[in-house]
């Protein structure tokens, strides 16, 4: 694991662009929509709904990055020390697939959930101010 993806992964960072699919496809990412609460006229309502999101998809991203980073060690450190066979290659191959699936759905459940707090109006209004 490189140190980018290290930091990445402590930081609770996509950095594998998991959320890609969701943004193609134009749904409303929590953290930009909070960035423009402003101009999409949020009420307290879906401001207090799409904060609590957020805060658990940060939450979420770190607690999966620590697993991530703990997996990748144990990877490591059995590959170092030529102690590594096929059936713990196994296991935690499949274990690092299982976080990084359960990452993807965290992080694609917060557009979904989003994408539903928000008014017709307020969509489009964040497809135009959200552009990169």
């Amino acid at each position: 694991m490189s140190y980018k993806q290290y930091k990445a992964y402590l930081d609770g960072e996509d950095f594998d662009h998991l959320a890609l699919v969701a943004e193609l496809n134009h749904y409303p990412s929590a953290e930009k929509t909070l960035g423009l609460k402003k101009e999409l006229g949020l009420t307290p309502d879906q401001l207090a709904k799409i904060t609590a999101i957020n805060i658990e998809l940060i939450r979420k991203k770190k607690e999966m990055g620590r697993f991530m980073i703990k997996n990748e060690r144990a990877l490591d450190s059995m590959f170092r020390a030529k102690k590594i066979d096929d059936g713990t290659l196994l296991f935690l191959t499949n274990r690092t697939g299982l976080y990084q699936g359960e990452l993807r759905n965290a992080i694609l459940l917060t557009y979904l959930k989003v994408d539903a707090i928000l008014t017709p109006e307020q969509k489009k209004k964040y497809l135009h101010l959200a552009k990169p």
